[in-house]
C-alpha cells in the first residue's frame, strides 16, 4: 500500500517512522517532508493546503491511503475535498471532515458542543469585537487567574493566562481590537481558570468505535519553570504518572465515550485522531480544549511506545473495523526532549548547521523543522528537534534524553532542563 502524509514536523516524521515498520507498507511519501522524513520516504514539495496538488499526487501516485498531521489542512476541508472528487472520494483519509474538525478550529464550537454533552469543562462565556464591553464586565466576574482564548487556530499560541484583572483586560483588547491573533482572535473565549495539572489523552476513533491511546503529558511554555511564553511545546512525557487506572477510567466514561457520541448524535463523521487536552483538578478531569490530529510533541513520545503495526490501526479506521483491531503498549516511559532555534517563540534564524546527530547512542530523533542542502541538515523552524528515550523509569529516559540532546550542536540551540521536574513531585 502506497501511503502519504501530509505535514513537516516532528509529528509527521514520528508517523513516518512508525509507519515503515508495517510490512503492509510498499511506498511512502511525505508532503512536504522535512531530512528526518526522507531517511523513512521521499519528501514531495507540496503546500499541506495544496488540495488540488495533492489531490494529483494522490492519482499519479497510487497514493491508497492520506494520513493527516497537522491541524490546519484539516480545519481548512482536505477529507471533505477528497470525498467530493469522484476520482479521490475512495482514497482513506486519516483525519476528520471539516465539520469535525471544528472542535479544534473553533474554541467556542466546542465549548458548546461539551456543554451539549454533559463533558466537564471549565465554565465559560465567548465575545466578539462588538460585545467587548460585556467582556470586559465579565472578566470581572471571575476571580484570577484569567484564561483568554483565540477562537481560531493560532499556532498553538493563542492563550493567555493573565494574573491581574488589569493585565487581562489590556490582553482582551489586543485581541479583539487590535487582532492580536490576526483573525483567530476575532473571537475571544474566556474561560474559568481550572487548578490542577494536566495531561493529554490520545483517541483513535472510525466514527463508531475508539481505542485510547497512551497518555501524555507536554510542556508549552518556553522557560524552566513553565515560565516565559507559550510555543508550540518544549517536550513531552508519557505515560502520566499521576493519571493511574482509576483516574483514566474516570478520563473514559466521563469524556472519551461521551465525546465519541456525542459525535454521533450530532451526526459528524469523525475518522482519525482527538486529542484531549486535560486538567486534572483534585483527582477529577476536565477538558480543557480539544485538537482533531496527535499533539507535537506528544506523539514523538506516544508513538514510540505502541508496539503494533500503526497501519493496521488505520485500516481500521478507514474499513470501520477499528473494534476488532488491537494494539500493544511498552510499559517503559518515552521523554521526548524539543531542541528549539535561539529567540523561539520570538525571532529566530533558519539555516543554522546541525552538527553530531551521528553520535547518540539509545535515543530516537525526530526532526521537527529541518531540511537537508548540499548534503548537510540545516534548521527550519522554531522546533528543531526532539530527542525521544524509552526506559524502566522517568529518570532513566530523561537523562538519556539529555545526555544525547547534549551531543547535537547547531548555533543557538536551546531546550529546556526541568522536562518531567513537575512529575517527580507528584
Amino acid at each position: 500500500m502506497n501511503i502519504l502524509i501530509i505535514g513537516s514536523g516532528g509529528r509527521e516524521h514520528a508517523f513516518a517512522w512508525k509507519l515503515v515498520q508495517s510490512p503492509r507498507l510498499s511506498k511512502l511519501f511525505i508532503a512536504p517532508g522535512n531530512a528526518g522524513t526522507a531517511s523513512c520516504g521521499t519528501n514531495v514539495n507540496l503546500s499541506v493546503t495544496d488540495f488540488k496538488g495533492i489531490g494529483e499526487f494522490v492519482l499519479k501516485n497510487d497514493i491508497r491511503m492520506v494520513v493527516v498531521g497537522p491541524e490546519d489542512p484539516l480545519v481548512k476541508g482536505i477529507h471533505d475535498y477528497f470525498l467530493a472528487d469522484a476520482k479521490l472520494k475512495d482514497v482513506p483519509v486519516i483525519g476528520p471532515q471539516k465539520e469535525g474538525a471544528q472542535l479544534e478550529g473553533s474554541k467556542d464550537f466546542s465549548k458548546r458542543f461539551m456543554l451539549r454533552h454533559h463533558i466537564p469543562t471549565a465554565a465559560y462565556e465567548t465575545f466578539s469585537r462588538e460585545t467587548l464591553d460585556k467582556g470586559l464586565d465579565f472578566l470581572g466576574t471571575l476571580k484570577p487567574p484569567y484564561v483568554l482564548k483565540a477562537d481560531g487556530l493560532a499556532a498553538g499560541k493563542g492563550v493567555v493566562i493573565p494574573h491581574t484583572l488589569e493585565e487581562a483586560k489590556t490582553e482582551l483588547r489586543a485581541m479583539l481590537s487590535d487582532a492580536k491573533f490576526g483573525d483567530a482572535s476575532s473571537k475571544v473565549v474566556i474561560e474559568e481558570f481550572l487548578h490542577g495539572i494536566e495531561l493529554s489523552v490520545f483517541v483513535l476513533t472510525d466514527g463508531i468505535s475508539y481505542k485510547l491511546l497512551p497518555s501524555a503529558k507536554d510542556y508549552k511554555r518556553i522557560g524552566n519553570g513553565d515560565t516565559g511564553p507559550n510555543t508550540g511545546g518544549m517536550g513531552a512525557v508519557s505515560p502520566v504518572s499521576f493519571a493511574d487506572a482509576a483516574f483514566l477510567k474516570k478520563v473514559e466514561d466521563r469524556i472519551v465515550k461521551p465525546t465519541v457520541e456525542g459525535l454521533k448524535k450530532d451526526k459528524i463523521n469523525y475518522k482519525g485522531f482527538i486529542f484531549i487536552g486535560l486538567m486534572n483538578c483534585a483527582g477529577e478531569p476536565f477538558v480543557i480544549e480539544y485538537n482533531c490530529r496527535m499533539g507535537d510533541p506528544e506523539t514523538e513520545a506516544v508513538l514510540p511506545r505502541i508496539e503494533s503495526d500503526l497501519l493496521d490501526l488505520f485500516e481500521g479506521v478507514a474499513t470501520e473495523t477499528l473494534a476488532s483491531r488491537s494494539y500493544k503498549t511498552d510499559p517503559r516511559t518515552a521523554t521526548a526532549i524539543m531542541l528549539v532555534a535561539g529567540g523561539y517563540p520570538g525571532t529566530y534564524e533558519n539555516g543554522k548547521s546541525i552538527e553530531g546527530l551521528e553520535n547518540l547512542k539509545g535515543s530516537l530523533i525526530f526532526h521537527a523543522g529541518t531540511e537537508s542542502k548540499n548534503g548537510k541538515v540545516l534548521s527550519k523552524g522554531g522546533r528543531v528537534i526532539a530527542v525521544t528515550s524509552l526506559a524502566q523509569t522517568m529518570r532513566a529516559s530523561l537523562d538519556l534524553s539529555y545526555e544525547n540532546a547534549e551531543k547535537i550542536k547547531y548555533e543557538g540551540k536551546y531546550f529546556r532542563t526541568d522536562i518531567g521536574k513537575d512529575l517527580e513531585a507528584n
